[in-house]
Parts: structure tokens; sequence; C-alpha cells
């Protein structure tokens, strides 16, 4: 009985998920062209931190519960999961574009995120400083896209108005409405992404799993959905660079600002050994994808097989080691 409404959680969390993606990439869609802005921008902003949100929902409550394995796993596997799994799956359907100038700004972040992780679990694991610095680099990041962006390569009128229409933004200009429906999107996001978790972690425990195991797959996966939900819903409507952008601002985000808010509430007490392999395969896993977005192009078919090949590994690790 417990089982079959676990998976009742789960079936039904997805649902909801797939909705709340429709719904933030049509209301993201639409501020982008209310504001006249590229919609790159909108994705590693206000999608990235939409689609975040679970994960901080999640790895929260686990600190609070006293299971830093979750939390530290968690942030690392849904980081894998955003490239090995979301570009490596989104590249396969439909090859994504890359705007020439993420290669140059946002990726150099990213890299530099993974280097912070073993940084900060380098002694005893991540104190409250160490969390607000993280913090405060998330809050950097951000004002710094959104001031570089201004005023640059303003897109033209009817340029924006054609990428609004093709991701589906409700008709109309009026920014209250399009906040409305992009906030709408992020509730049934974060709504549908704890129901999934619930069922999840449920299913987990029937089978015996370790804390640091469904940290890394199970609820990684699951508080990786919205993004794999938004990113999809955004390439096939032709809307790529919110599904490119949306990868990279989320794994930003993951290591700056959930790491950064989660020791402030408790501390994190994870030895950088108990951690030491799968830092290795987000570090490869960063690489290849780095790799994927280099210069003006399309990730390749080719590519996504290589990063989903990658994460199928990486879950093929998580799964042969204890503990």
């Amino acid at each position: 009985m417990d089982v079959a409404l676990d998976v009742a959680r789960l079936l039904f969390g997805g649902l909801v998920l797939y909705v709340g993606a429709e719904w933030l990439v049509k209301g993201s869609a639409g501020l982008a062209r209310a504001y006249g802005v590229k919609p790159l921008v909108i994705g590693l902003t206000v999608v990235a931190y939409g689609t975040s949100a679970p994960e901080l929902a999640v790895s929260t409550i686990a600190a609070v519960d006293g299971k830093p394995a979750i939390v530290v796993g968690n942030v690392v596997g849904s980081c894998i999961a955003n490239l090995g799994l979301i570009l490596g799956v989104t590249a396969l359907i439909s090859p994504p574009a890359v705007d020439a100038r993420l290669i140059k700004r946002e990726v150099p972040v990213l890299l530099l995120s993974v280097a912070v992780v073993p940084l900060v679990v380098w002694a005893s694991g991540i104190a409250w400083w160490e969390g607000l610095l993280l913090f405060a680099a998330s809050v950097a990041f951000t004002v710094w896209t959104l001031s570089v962006e201004a005023g640059v390569n303003v897109p033209a009128a009817d340029e924006i108005e054609a990428t609004a229409e093709i991701a589906g933004a409700p008709s109309g200009s009026g920014k209250a409405r399009m906040y409305a429906v992009t906030a709408a999107g992020m509730a049934l996001l974060i709504g549908g992404g704890d129901v999934f978790v619930d069922g999840a972690v449920g299913v987990a425990r029937s089978l015996g799993m370790t804390e640091r195991v469904v940290g890394l797959t199970i609820i990684a996966v699951g508080t990786s959905l919205p993004e794999l939900a938004a990113s999809l819903v955004a390439a096939l409507r032709g809307h790529a660079d919110i599904a490119v952008g949306n990868v990279v601002g989320s794994n930003i985000f993951n290591v700056f600002l959930i790491l950064g808010i989660v020791p402030m509430v408790r501390h994190l007490d994870v030895s950088l050994a108990s951690v030491a392999g799968d830092l290795y395969f987000l570090a490869g896993v960063t690489l290849l994808g780095a790799f994927t977005m280099r210069g003006d192009r399309r990730v390749t078919r080719v590519e996504g097989a290589l990063l989903a090949a990658a994460y199928l590994a990486f879950l093929a690790f998580a799964f042969g080691k204890t503990g």
C-alpha cells in the first residue's frame, strides 16, 4: 500500500512538473519580450533560480534533519544530471543553439563553481562563513549577468516577438501578466518537485539505499526534473537558448546558492574523502559539457549521446560504491 502511494506521488509530481515547466517557459519568454532582452538572460536568471528552488528546499530540510550526505549528494548529483542527462537528452531530441558569449562569460564561472566544491569541504565540511561567501558569489553572478547585458546587442523588436511566439508566450505584452504566469510556473515546479521527491524517497527506502546514493541519484534526478522539463519544453518550442542558459545557470546556482544558504542554517559535516569520487565525475562531466558549448554553434546529437553516456557511467559508479 505504501509503495503504491509512493508510485502515485511520483506520477502526479511528474505531471505537475511538466505543467509548471510549460508555464515557466511561456512566462519567461514573455518577460524577455516585454523587457526587450535576449532569452539567454532569462534562462540564466529567472528560469535558473526557479528550477533550482526544489534543490534548495530539499537540501535545507535534509540539513535540518542532520543528513549532510543528502545535501552534498543532491547538489553534486543535480549538477551532473543537468549536464549529462538534461543537456544530453535535449541535444538528442533537438540540438540546442549556444550563444557565443556563453563560453566567454558564464562557462568560466561554471568551471569555477566546480573547483570551489572540494575547496570548501577540504577541512571539516562547510562552515557558515564559507556558505556566506558562496551566497555572495551567487548574488554577484546575478548582478553581473544582468549588468553586462544592459543595452548590449538588444535584439530587434520583430526578433523578440518571433522568439516569444515560438516559446508559447501568452499574447499581449503586459509585464504583470508575464510575472504571474512565471510565478505560477515556479510554484507548480516547486510543488511538483516536493511531491515527486516524497515518492522517490519512499521508494528508495524500500530498496535499502544509503543516504549518499539517494542524494546522488533519486533526489538529484527528482529535484532536477524542473530543469529537465523546462529545458525540453524550451528546446521543442525552438527556444534552445533558454535551455542551454538554464543548465549553466542552474549548475552555478546549485553550488553558490544552495551550498551558500544551507551551511548558514546548519554546518555541513562532510569529508572530502567521502565525496572525492563523486567530485571527479562532476569535474569530468562539466569539462565535457563546456567542450560541447564552445563557440557560436549547436550541441550536436553525437555530443548529446556522449553526455548521456557519461551520466549513465556516473549512475553505475554511484550504485556500485557503497556508503
